[in-house]
Parts: C-alpha cells; sequence; structure tokens
C-alpha cells in the first residue's frame, strides 16, 4: 500500500483490503448471562487481586527479592456477560517453593468494547494459558528485549508491540500488509496514522482468538476500584511484579503523596533518517520515533523503578504501565522464563512467522501474532 507524501488521512487497513460488503465477521457465541455486574460479568474469586497477607519483600542470597506469599493463591472464575464475550472467564495463580505459574483460558473477567469490529475482525475465544516465573527475581542491570511482557491476573497477556511496518523506497512509502519488509515499525497507540481497533481497555484481538493488552487496561483497574493507588495488576515473565499508572512521590516513602508516574521516554524532535514523510505520519507513528531520556520521567529503560508498595512495604524492583510510550514496556531487566502463548503481537494483518500469529487479518502461527502490516520477529525471551 503507497501513501504519497502529505496523506495524513488516518485509514483502516480493512478498508484497503476489502471492498464495502465484501468483509464478513462471524458473530461470538456465548450462553446469555443469568446475572452481571460492572465487571461484565458474574464470578468467584479467591485473593483479593492486589493485596497480601503480609506482603514483605525478602533479600535473597543473590541479591534479589522474594515475591513469595503475595497473590499465590489467586483464583476466578465468572461469566463474562459482554456481547462480544459472553464467556467464563478463568484464571488461577499458584506457587511452588521456586516458581509462580498462572493457568487461565485468556478470557478478559471486564467489559470489552465489540469485537469483531471495523478495524479487528477477530472474535474472543477461549486460550490456553500456561506460563511460569521466577519467585525469586534479580535485577540484572541488563535490558532483554521482550514481546509478550507478562500477564495480567485475569489470564490476558501484556504484548505490547507490533510487527506492522513500513519502508521508504525512492521517495514512495509502502506499508507492507503481507510481509514484513520495511524497516519502520508501527506502533499501536499513541499515533493517529493506523487504526488497530482497540477498545477502551486498549486491547485488541488476535486473528486466534487471544484478546490482549497494548496499554493500560482500564478494566482492570475499574474492577480493583483502588483509584488513585499503586495497583498491582500481575507479573512479568522474569517474576518482577507489573503496576499500573500510580506509584509513591518519594519511591522509598509509602506516606509520600501518590501521583501518576511518567516514562522517561520522548517523541525525537528530529525524525530519523529515511522515515517516511512526517506529513504522512506524525511522529510517534513508528517505534523508532522514541528515544530514551534518563530521568526525564520516573522509570528506567524497561518502564520500572525499585519502590515501595502496598504489596512490597520493604520494596521492590518493578515495571508500570504508563499513559504514554512505551505504555506497557518493551523489555524486563531480570531474567524472563518461556511459557505462555509465545511469540508477540503484531497487529493488524500480516501472515504468521516464527512464534506468533498472523496479528489481526493474517492466519495464525505457533505462538503470538503477527502485526499491523506483517509477520512477527522470532519470539525474544517468552
Amino acid at each position: 500500500m503507497n501513501h504519497p507524501p502529505g496523506n495524513d488521512r488516518r485509514f483502516s487497513l480493512l478498508d484497503a483490503l476489502f471492498p464495502a460488503g465484501l468483509l464478513a465477521v462471524a458473530a461470538c457465541s456465548g450462553t446469555p448471562s443469568a446475572a452481571s455486574n460492572d465487571d461484565g460479568g458474574s464470578g468467584t474469586e479467591v485473593a483479593d487481586s492486589g493485596e497480601a497477607s503480609d506482603g514483605p519483600a525478602a533479600t535473597t542470597t543473590d541479591g534479589g527479592a522474594s515475591t513469595a506469599d503475595v497473590q499465590c493463591d489467586y483464583a476466578y472464575s465468572g461469566f463474562n456477560s459482554s456481547a462480544s464475550v459472553e464467556k467464563t472467564s478463568t484464571s488461577r495463580w499458584s506457587c511452588s517453593s521456586t516458581l509462580r505459574s498462572v493457568a487461565a483460558n485468556g478470557i478478559p473477567d471486564h467489559p470489552t468494547g465489540t469485537f469483531p469490529n471495523a478495524n479487528n475482525p477477530n472474535a474472543i475465544s477461549e486460550q490456553t494459558v500456561a506460563a511460569s516465573m521466577t519467585l525469586t527475581p534479580v535485577e540484572t542491570g541488563t535490558a532483554t528485549t521482550i514481546n509478550i511482557v507478562g500477564y495480567a491476573f485475569n489470564g490476558v497477556k501484556f504484548d505490547p508491540s507490533t510487527a506492522g511496518t513500513c519502508g521508504v523506497t525512492n521517495g514512495t512509502t509502502s506499508c507492507t500488509l503481507l510481509g514484513s519488509d520495511g524497516t519502520w515499525t508501527i506502533e499501536a497507540l499513541g499515533q493517529s496514522s493506523f487504526d488497530f481497533g482497540v477498545d477502551d481497555n486498549n486491547a485488541h484481538v488476535q486473528p486466534n482468538g487471544a484478546y490482549h493488552y497494548h496499554g493500560m487496561p482500564e478494566g482492570i483497574l475499574t474492577k480493583l476500584g483502588k483509584g488513585m493507588a499503586p495497583t498491582l495488576v500481575g507479573y512479568a515473565l522474569d517474576g518482577f511484579p507489573v503496576y499500573a499508572r500510580y506509584g509513591y512521590t518519594t519511591p522509598t516513602d509509602a506516606t509520600s503523596e501518590v501521583k501518576v508516574l511518567e516514562s522517561s521516554y520522548k517523541v525525537k524532535s528530529t525524525p530519523d533518517s529515511g522515515r517516511p514523510p512526517v506529513a504522512s505520519y506524525p511522529m510517534g507513528a513508528f517505534t523508532q520515533d522514541y528515544e530514551y531520556v534518563a530521568g526525564a520521567g520516573d522509570l528506567d529503560e524497561c518502564n520500572g523503578r525499585t519502590d515501595v508498595t502496598p504489596e512490597f512495604p520493604k520494596g521492590i524492583y518493578h515495571y508500570y504501565i504508563t499513559d504514554s510510550y512505551p505504555f506497557i514496556q518493551r523489555c524486563v531487566k531480570g531474567t524472563p522464563m518461556g511459557g505462555g502463548e509465545g511469540g508477540g503481537d503484531g497487529g493488524m494483518m500480516g501472515p504468521p512467522g516464527p512464534g506468533g500469529d498472523g496479528g489481526m487479518m493474517g492466519p495464525p502461527g505457533p505462538g503470538g501474532d503477527g502485526g499491523m502490516m506483517g509477520p512477527p520477529p522470532p519470539p525474544d525471551g517468552g
């Protein structure tokens, strides 16, 4: 798909590929709920998602921190009556002496947007989610790039990246729909050039039916109802906790004011050489448009920091989901373990590559998904 300079229209890739009336989408199946609530359904939840009985972060002999006894018995089963779901959400977390594990069906436990929709033709379906991470994560000081970052307590994966790309040849920009030939990686959020069909939870659906988060999981925060407070929403595959939006102004002081934490990534002041024209694709459309500026925000290059939290009053390194890029971190500071559904979310329309689905329009492959416009890179770290 070629776009001449100056064309700044936000476009739907479905419009580009399918003439009106030719795209048929399947309706979700399910049994109507006999009872529902503001969570999009009714269910039974064991262990308050976000509160620990004690919560101390015990230091290990190798300098890491133990997350044992924090949400090791979380379990939920409830019917989600959202029109696009109408299925039972199940998720169970458990801990052995060394590992934290999640087994879930990937169905969200909160209301969702409409799927399929004009820019996401996929219906939510049950998945087989099985992943483990260490109970004693160690911050290595090295950032390891990872596709699937981790899982929310409801078993829905944190999968922020895409493999959609654009390339520029002889002054003509081509956004690849069925391959990954371009060098400019498209972002799912924070841009106005491409429409990924995400809902208010900053989530959408892969072609294999996997609902997944690209950014702030608003439905989780609403369901937990903690307000302006540090909110534990899940774990990364390296074992460190994942919090959303809020943290303490003074990282070591739980009595300090709670604030919205900011990432330390900024849009570059000047586009990189060879980038597709800004007039057509404003800055922020591509991953390469962002740079990490140490100290510009509250967090490190993996959207993490060490501070105290309600669950870990002695402090622990952990990650934050933020309202701006990278939204969900793209790297981890510990050692990630494998598991789950593999791959990484490529976005909307590409065919599958190793360890990934085809994105929103392509056929699924083993593992993640392929992108708004191309296949995924090989899975990296999980």
